[in-house]
């Protein structure tokens, strides 16, 4: 009996003593849900990416979808070509992001000229 009384005084003590953490995990920097997983940000980026029409504007593209995965730039024949890549398809199971998990949109001049796979994307260079 003196033990187990002996145990409960040592014992009652600690376990009032223990406490949980709660982390809070809010936006990033960059306006994205930190907890958002890959599923859900692909569903969102394939959701946004349809409702945008052909001939659309670069800044206006970019406002709506935010910051690309993967992006160029480059010269070509004289007009500036601008290709952003934005996660929208799994392919491995690495966690993390190729191009060829992406969708691509393609501009030239600022104006959207075409979209794709971004597997598929060739980029033309004129020599």
């Amino acid at each position: 009996m003196k033990k187990t009384i002996i145990a409960l005084l040592v014992a009652a003590p600690l376990t009032l003593s223990l406490t949980g953490c709660v982390i809070a995990v809010g936006t990033g920097d960059d306006g994205h849900p930190m907890s958002t997983s890959f599923g859900d940000r692909e569903h969102d980026n394939r959701k946004k990416i349809a409702k945008i029409q052909l001939n659309s504007i670069y800044k206006d593209v970019h406002h709506k979808l935010g910051m690309a995965d993967f992006s160029e730039k480059y010269q070509l024949d004289g007009k500036e070509v601008k290709v952003l890549y934005y996660r929208t398809h799994r392919v491995h199971k690495d966690d993390l992001t190729t191009k060829d998990e992406c969708t691509y949109l393609h501009f030239v001049d600022n104006v959207l000229v075409d979209t794709g796979d971004g597997a598929d994307y060739q980029r033309n260079i004129s020599k």
